[in-house]
């Protein structure tokens, strides 16, 4: 069994990451009842005896004793850590696992990347190896961050550079927040295209999600609640209920539905190396599979049936609903439509009790639908994982490596160059030391140069298959 380190940054990071553990923890729950350290919960879980005060020693088999979460928590600001360590996971996180300050980094990409990232550097290695050493089979890192702010994204990226510098053979999985248009914070398209030159170089595979369409999904299924077109019970334990198992009203932060539905993510992206299943999906097979060019390694993911989040007690949809519901795009987590663009591959993780033959008949109805890139038009990648999420019957996670993510990165690039053709707050990044203005004609152009990428593989849509020709071997 390998093992997974979270590493979440900055204030959205924080709280997202917050919502993984509180429900995988649940997930958990409900499949080990006889509170056993098994296989399936040292994937993200250390075992520690604690009993003798201080760190504890690993206990590797046997009873649960107390569970410490396989994660880094790192924000410039510490207001979000310190209110999980006051919240019902203080236990789950120790001290060892924490980075913070006081000061934040002010909106501002070049605080969070040249100034904390250098200040803190030794102090995050440190950390990040001894979280390693804990580990097996160290096989991948989860970096879970926000673009729009100034630690998110500059330190979230400054982060992602260390583990390909300390730890180049384990993947990095990175789970973005992408800003909307109305973004209150003015120098977010800054933040964010600065971090995309990053993300470009460093990143095996990235998982853009966009606060938009986080937004537009809560309100749809608070809609559907209201009406009472799903039924309105909220059931016990759910993922709207809190940990004193009161209900949550509307006054709550928005926010915290919203990252439920990116916790959800990354449940079903990883239950296959959490649990048994009769078709497994390792995670490195994912960047294997999903990403023919390193550059273009952006995943569109769309989750279903996504009313698990909003908890109401509802007959499971019908299977072949689910995979349709998976390629619409009410159901993406970034605005965007993969079936009228070009598909490079696509793999299909689901959960529950699902047979091999449901999935290729699914597969089979859907593909006259959907634009494959003419060089890989069997481009499937499927994992089966046995135990379903909580609540439900089965679920189903696609991600898809589609042109259609172009539009988010050319938007973005249009609300970058209408400030930088004003020079509007550059003085605000150009006074941190290592900040020249070369940073944001590279970080520009290394945009432009992946959308036009994209562009070049849209351009071959409807070209005729062709089979690659066959090397002539003279004899």
């Amino acid at each position: 069994m390998t093992q997974s380190v979270v590493l979440q940054v900055g204030q959205c990071g924080n709280q997202i990451g917050c919502r993984f553990w509180d429900l995988a923890l649940r997930e958990h729950a409900a499949v080990n009842k006889k509170g056993i350290y098994d296989e399936a919960l040292s994937s993200f879980f250390r075992n520690v005896d604690t009993r003798n005060g201080g760190d504890g020693a690993d206990i590797h088999k046997g009873k649960i004793f107390s569970l410490k979460a396989r994660a880094l928590l790192i924000d410039m600001e510490e207001g979000v850590v310190n209110e999980i360590l006051q919240g019902p996971l203080r236990d789950v996180f120790d001290s060892k696992q924490l980075i913070t300050d006081v000061s934040g980094s002010g909106n501002n990409w070049a605080v969070g990347h040249k100034l904390y990232g250098c200040q803190y550097r030794e102090h995050i290695v440190e950390k990040l190896r001894r979280t390693a050493e804990h580990c097996d089979c160290l096989q991948c890192f989860f970096v879970i961050h926000s673009m729009g702010g100034g630690t998110g994204s500059g330190l979230g990226t400054f982060v992602l550079n260390v583990l390909e510098d300390e730890f180049p053979e384990v993947y990095r999985f990175v789970t973005s927040v992408y800003p909307s248009g109305e973004d209150d914070v003015i120098t977010s398209p800054y933040n964010s295209v600065l971090a995309m030159k990053e993300l470009n170089e460093h990143a095996d595979c990235v998982l853009p999600i966009e606060n938009e369409s986080l937004f537009s999904i809560v309100s749809k299924i608070h809609q559907m609640t209201n009406s009472g077109k799903l039924g309105s019970t909220v059931k016990q334990n759910s993922l709207l209920t809190s940990s004193a198992g009161s209900i949550k009203t509307e006054q709550e932060k928005p926010f915290d539905a919203m990252n439920n539905i990116v916790a959800n993510l990354l449940l079903n992206l990883t239950s296959s190396a959490r649990f048994e299943g009769s078709l497994n999906m390792d995670l490195n097979e994912i960047s294997m599979n999903l990403v023919p060019f390193p550059r273009l390694h952006y995943l569109v993911s769309s989750l279903t049936p996504l009313y698990t989040l909003a908890d109401v007690n509802v007959p499971s949809r019908r299977l072949d609903q689910m995979f349709s519901d998976a390629f619409s795009k009410d159901h993406q987590l970034i605005q965007a439509d993969p079936k009228h663009s070009l598909y490079l591959a696509c793999a299909l993780l689901v959960r529950g009790n699902v047979q091999v033959s449901d999935l290729r008949r699914n597969i089979e109805r859907l593909k006259p639908s959907l634009h494959f890139v003419s060089w890989n038009q069997e481009g499937w990648k499927t994992g089966l994982c046995s135990v379903p999420p909580v609540g439900h019957s089965h679920s189903l996670l696609a991600l898809a490596n589609n042109t259609c993510v172009k539009p988010t990165f050319t938007e973005l690039k249009d609300r970058f160059m209408k400030l930088y053709k004003k020079k509007a707050h550059l003085h605000h990044y150009l006074h941190i030391d290592g900040m020249e203005q070369s940073c944001f004609s590279e970080a520009i152009s290394s945009l432009s140069d992946l959308i036009e990428e994209y562009n070049q593989l849209d351009a071959t849509k409807g070209a005729p298959r062709t089979d690659p020709s066959r090397l002539k071997i003279a004899m």
